[in-house]
């Protein structure tokens, strides 16, 4: 009489598969349906830019942080020329401040937008996604009137920013505010209370605020759990300490409150934007900076609130006109190790939703 027994598979899920947000490869092995361990293997899109710095001017550098987060590069291209003001010791223009706290959460509603869209596409809804393209675009819009780009924008200047508002930009923005403000509760009626797409995401993923300070997870995968820390509430860089916003939190720190966070945080970045907007005044949009910038020796790190959690840069300088030695803090690249536990038990119809939940970028990952 024989007896039936189950067998471990090895499944590679990636590198092209399209749920797996770009070039990432994930070696899953399953009991039947269930995930016994799970390998995430990166580096695909590596393309050593830590290393590449070591040979640039730090105004050289500016255009390779676009390419980093690529979904959010007005924030990526503040944390390095933010870095280096900090070792310099820059005092920024006003205006300067204000246009690029607009930009800077602009974007993020931009990333966010897109997150929301993905991550529904993933789980099998395609109108979201459609929609939050159109909301995007407006943004990109005004982005490509800013600065000449859609999605790499090289607009960070050591000092401030490259170019100052166009005529009648600013009145564009005011108007995209309350706009956006309906889309939001748009999102809100179309998915938030959608049963299919609750059952899949409410109590899936679940960690604990010990596990993500222990994983040193950071951003809206460190807020879900209900862990008070935003860096520009807590650590305030640039002239976030004069803007009046909440930091949003989860409770259960599941894939739901992941995916209800960024919708919650949308709202706090369309409140900074206004107040920046009604604040901003006439002035210089670069301060006073040598043309060839030196950064005193000795070492030096900044961290920003990304897209993502903490973005940081840690420069070492001789004093010369490159880095040393050039280190990024990239946050898709450390909120991916809790990955593996998240995983391990689940059935992997929950893979893709929990994958997406954590939010990462490839291009940020692999660096």
């Amino acid at each position: 009489m024989s007896t039936l027994r189950s067998e471990e598979m090895i499944l590679n899920v990636g590198p092209q598969h399209p749920s797996t947000h770009g070039v990432f490869r994930l070696v899953v092995t399953i009991d039947g349906e269930e995930i016994v361990d799970a390998d995430p293997v990166v580096g695909y899109l590596h393309r050593g830019t830590e290393k590449l710095a070591e040979n640039l001017q730090y105004t050289q550098i500016i255009p390779y942080t676009d390419r980093l987060d690529y979904l959010a590069s007005m924030i990526n291209n503040y944390a390095l020329v933010h870095a280096v003001e900090y070792a310099l010791d820059l005092e920024i223009p006003e205006r300067a401040e204000h246009l690029r706290i607009i930009v800077m959460e602009l974007n993020r509603i931009a990333s966010h937008l897109l997150f929301v869209g993905a991550y529904l596409l993933d789980l099998g809804a395609m109108s979201p996604f459609l929609y939050v393209f159109q909301e995007r675009e407006r943004i990109v819009q005004l982005f490509t009137e800013i600065c000449g780009a859609r999605l790499t924008y090289n607009y960070m200047r050591i000092g401030g920013v490259k170019w100052d508002a166009p005529p009648g930009w600013l009145q564009k923005v005011r108007e995209f505010i309350p706009f956006m403000r309906e889309k939001i509760r748009m999102y809100d009626d179309l998915i938030s209370g959608n049963e299919i797409f609750l059952n899949r995401v409410k109590g899936t993923g679940v960690f604990t605020q010990e596990e993500a300070i222990n994983h040193s997870l950071s951003g809206i995968n460190l807020r879900s759990t209900g862990f008070n820390w935003d860096l520009r509430k807590n650590q305030p860089y640039g002239i976030y300490d004069r803007f009046d916003f909440d930091v949003v939190l989860g409770q259960k720190g599941d894939c739901f409150d992941r995916y209800w966070l960024h919708m919650l945080e949308m709202e706090q970045s369309l409140r900074i934007v206004e107040q920046a907007v009604e604040a901003i005044g006439d002035g210089l949009i670069l301060g006073k900076v040598p043309k060839l910038i030196r950064v005193p020796a000795g070492e030096y790190y900044a961290g920003i609130e990304g897209a993502r959690g903490e973005l940081g840069v840690y420069i070492v300088s001789d004093g010369k006109d490159k880095p040393y030695r050039l280190k990024l803090r990239r946050p898709s690249f450390v909120n991916l190790q809790i990955l593996r536990k998240l995983l391990i038990g689940q059935s992997m119809s929950n893979l893709i939703a929990i994958l997406g939940a954590v939010d990462i970028v490839l291009g940020e990952v692999d660096g």
